[in-house]
């Protein structure tokens, strides 16, 4: 995977105007029914390197549906950015989309643009999920086109949040892996994310109770094991990420909620 990506994003493992396949016209390989989420959520997050906050995300889903290759879909988008000092030596500035399918919850196109000091990547994916194969358009290098086989029920990144989203944490015990077909930047990978139990976080924005979960994390240069990360959802209907959690070799990285919008639930905030 890209280290770009890594060093900004260590939380996010779990992710073409032209191109005509993904799903047609009322197809869709599975149904996922969730009331987790739906139009008009804003999450706002600080992202703290030690002590230092660092740079800033925010995790949109738009107020409208959007209609891609006649499939209803939402639109949900992550941004970051660095700030204070980081901005000075990094500056980064980095948005990822993706237009997630209403009835499978699977990305029917993802999008995105990296700008991270002289690094610049910006990339279409369509997803033809009746065929497994995507569709890449690498707009940065005079829109090159490749096609990918992926996995059966692929997700990206963005999409893949969504979809831990749906999962009923309620009937999960300790020790229990999901596993999650993934594409990101030409390679397929399957991830597995260990269910840790319940805890009560502290965010920016309250004390939250919260599932915890743990993607295991091959050996790399910049992660400590492979438990190096840990994400929390809130322990409700919404199961929003709230916190991530992130041990480097270079020190710890989190990612912790200040702000929140448009939730269909109330969160489980600790009184």
């Amino acid at each position: 995977m890209n280290r770009r990506w890594l060093i900004f994003t260590p939380v996010i493992l779990f992710l073409l105007a032209s191109a005509q396949l993904a799903l047609g016209p009322g197809d869709a390989v599975r149904s996922i029914p969730q009331s987790s989420f739906g139009r008009g959520e804003v999450i706002k997050y600080t992202v703290h390197y030690g002590l230092i906050n660092g740079g800033e995300a925010t995790v949109e889903t738009g107020g409208s549906l959007e209609r891609i290759n006649d499939r209803p879909c939402y639109k949900a988008t992550v941004s970051g950015k660095t700030t204070g000092s980081f901005d000075f030596f990094l500056r980064i500035r980095d948005q990822w989309r993706a237009y997630i399918d209403t009835t499978s919850i699977l990305p029917i196109r993802a999008q995105r643009e990296i700008a991270e000091k002289n690094y610049r990547k910006k990339e279409t994916v369509e997803f033809d999920h009746l065929h497994d194969v995507a569709e890449v358009t690498d707009h940065t290098h005079n829109n090159a086109r490749s096609t990918v086989k992926v996995a059966n029920n692929t997700l990206e990144l963005v999409s893949g949040f969504y979809y831990l989203r749906t999962l009923n944490f309620e009937r999960m015990k300790v020790g229990d892996v999901v596993r999650v077909p993934g594409y990101f930047d030409g390679d397929n990978f399957m991830l597995e994310v260990v269910f840790k139990g319940r805890e009560v976080v502290e965010t920016k924005a309250g004390d939250v109770r919260a599932f915890k979960l743990v993607p295991k994390m091959p050996n790399n240069k910049l992660f400590r094991g492979e438990n190096a990360i840990s994400v929390y959802f809130s322990d409700d209907r919404n199961k929003i990420p709230v916190l991530f959690q992130a041990e480097m070799f270079v020190g710890t990285v989190k990612v912790d909620m200040v702000r929140y919008q448009g939730l269909k639930s109330r969160l489980n905030l600790v009184n």
